[in-house]
């Protein structure tokens, strides 16, 4: 039973760390993939159309930082981990701006069902995010990658969309749906990249070699503090 449950046998560590932290970089294909996911996601919104934003949720790079930030905590790599907390700051500033100025121009005004969907979070949420990062970490990490389940990895997490229903609510002036979104947004980052790290440490991925033991406690110390 202990062998047909084993994640160990097939891990390719060195291969996980260099394909966690290239969908860290914010340039290029990501900038305009972002830019692309938030146009089809805000419409998808827009217009109450599930499939739209669901083709949104796969074209977006925003799971790239997040995963990249709790493979840098579990192998206590700091230069790793403000990289991806940058990037990451920035992508979302840009998806809000962006999806803002989107649904300030748009003809429809009222919040249909898909947008008031991403304003109320639940206990099952959380469930979401962590069993979606510990998939993905568990794909990134074998020999033969799955392309199927990173993409079920990426529809079933959703972080395009509660931020573009952020925009929605910075548009007409909604506190409420604003704060719903942004914490729906919080969530799921929050416990997407609590399990990369939790199956970064599982599969024993290498940790950086200078000053571990001082990352160490500065990294358990913040994850107390979360």
């Amino acid at each position: 039973i202990r062998e047909l449950f084993s994640l160990h046998h097939d891990t390719d560590h060195e291969g996980t760390i260099a394909l966690l932290s290239e969908a860290i970089e914010f340039k290029g294909i990501n900038l305009w993939l972002l830019i692309l996911a938030m146009l089809v996601a805000s419409i998808g919104l827009n217009t109450d159309s599930t499939a739209v934003v669901i083709g949104a949720m796969l074209i977006s790079p925003l799971m790239g930082p997040i995963a990249g930030a709790g493979l840098a905590l579990g192998i206590y790599d700091m230069a790793l981990l403000k990289r991806a907390l940058l990037n990451l700051a920035i992508m979302t500033g840009l998806a809000l701006l962006a999806s803002t100025v989107y649904f300030m121009l748009s003809p429809i005004q009222t919040a249909g069902k898909e947008l008031l969907a991403r304003t109320s979070p639940s206990f099952f949420d959380v469930l979401i995010a962590f069993t979606g990062g510990a998939a993905l970490t568990v794909a990134s990490s074998r020999r033969t990658r799955s392309a199927n389940t990173l993409a079920g990895v990426a529809i079933a997490t959703a972080l395009m969309p509660p931020l573009c229903t952020a925009g929605f609510g910075l548009a007409r002036g909604n506190p409420a749906i604003i704060g719903g979104a942004l914490y729906l947004y919080l969530i799921n980052s929050i416990f997407i990249g609590l399990a990369v790290f939790v199956l970064a440490k599982y599969l024993g991925l290498p940790l950086k070699e200078q000053g571990i033991e001082y990352r160490r406690k500065h990294i358990l110390l913040s994850l107390a503090a979360l």
